[in-house]
């Protein structure tokens, strides 16, 4: 079974940045990508971002896209997520997940190969 471990959520004020980073551990991880989904406060589950571990393309939901970066380190199974500009609408609980590029962009949970518990991103004055 593969874990994921996010890490670098916090408070942020309008215009803010903040780094996510998300470790996978457990056994040999074999996904075709990576991934951030976000759960807003009203419960709504959105895709933010994907990367390919095999070809490194990345993906982004159009809210996020040029103020959003995600990058990957193959040999150490990791993903970040570099925020900058941020603003209210991006309050939410960041979760780092695994699976194929489609679903992670479809976000069912069940389909994806792993998911990790998330972490707390809130942007506010």
């Amino acid at each position: 079974q593969v874990h994921l471990v996010e890490s670098g959520g916090g408070s942020v004020q309008p215009g803010g940045s903040l780094k996510l980073s998300c470790a996978a551990s457990g056994r040999a991880f074999s996904s075709d990508a990576m991934g951030w989904i976000r759960q807003t406060p009203g419960g709504e589950r959105e895709f933010v971002a994907a990367i390919s571990f095999r070809t490194g393309n990345t993906f982004y939901h159009a809210s996020v896209e040029g103020r959003f970066t995600i990058s990957r380190d193959t040999i150490e199974n990791t993903v970040y997520l570099e925020m900058n500009s941020l603003q209210p609408d991006d309050t939410a609980v960041y979760h780092c997940s695994a699976g194929t590029v489609i679903n992670l962009q479809l976000t069912i949970e069940t389909s994806l190969d792993a998911w990790g518990r998330g972490t707390l991103v809130t942007v506010s004055t």
